[in-house]
């Protein structure tokens, strides 16, 4: 069976993403919710949660010993697939320009920025469900159509340097990145474990992907 290291550092969606990696996995897979650089070394995937500001995130993240170095070695050095849920996904990114400029992995160029809108009628932060556009032809994503909604909640989002590093866009206020994939790393702006069967299905399809 194969083990996916659902990483603990504290995020707010912790718990949420836990329960629903059960239920996509079926019996197929088993959860491991640690802050152990062993166990998330040797694990066969990734899975990187996220609520909040992305600095606190990051500092949250780089105060568990070891953690960092960890991940990169499974799923930069062994090629685990990765999947990051919203901060979580933000994270891949170069920097984040939140509460001033503070590095990010680096996994996928880009920065995350705070999100616009000039229309009164459109609110930031973004919040609820919103239709997907120009999903990619991706496996974790793939399944998802062009219109299908999906949870979202954030107030800034991560826009990668090169375009063909997004694999799904969505508009609020503006048109901006809700997923981003490049080999076999993955992420989602969005909250698989809010979004109902859709949701499942993505963790499902990521649970069984092979970049």
């Amino acid at each position: 069976m194969q083990s996916v290291a659902l990483i603990n550092y504290g995020s707010g969606n912790l718990r949420s993403a836990e329960k629903a990696l059960i239920r996509a996995a079926d019996g197929k897979s088993e959860i491991l919710v640690t802050d152990d650089p062993d166990v998330i070394a040797d694990a066969g995937r990734i899975v990187l949660p996220g609520v909040g500001a992305f600095a606190a995130c990051m500092a949250a993240l780089e105060a568990r010993s070891g953690v960092i170095e960890a991940m990169t070695e499974a799923v930069q050095g062994k090629g685990a697939p990765f999947l990051g849920i919203c901060v979580g996904m933000q994270l891949l990114a170069s920097r984040g320009l939140e509460f001033g400029e503070t590095p990010g992995l680096d996994w996928i160029a880009g920065d995350v920025r705070r999100l616009e809108s000039h229309d009164p009628a459109i609110k930031i932060p973004h919040m609820g469900w919103n239709g997907l556009t120009a999903v990619a032809d991706q496996p974790v994503v793939a399944g998802l159509k062009d219109g299908q909604t999906v949870y979202f909640t954030h107030s800034f989002a991560f826009f990668p340097k090169d375009e063909r590093d997004v694999a799904a866009y969505v508009d609020h206020g503006q048109r901006f990145p809700a997923a981003v994939a490049r080999g076999n790393v993955a992420g989602v702006q969005f909250h698989p474990e809010k979004s109902q069967a859709a949701g499942l299905a993505l963790l499902a399809r990521f649970l069984e992907w092979r970049p």
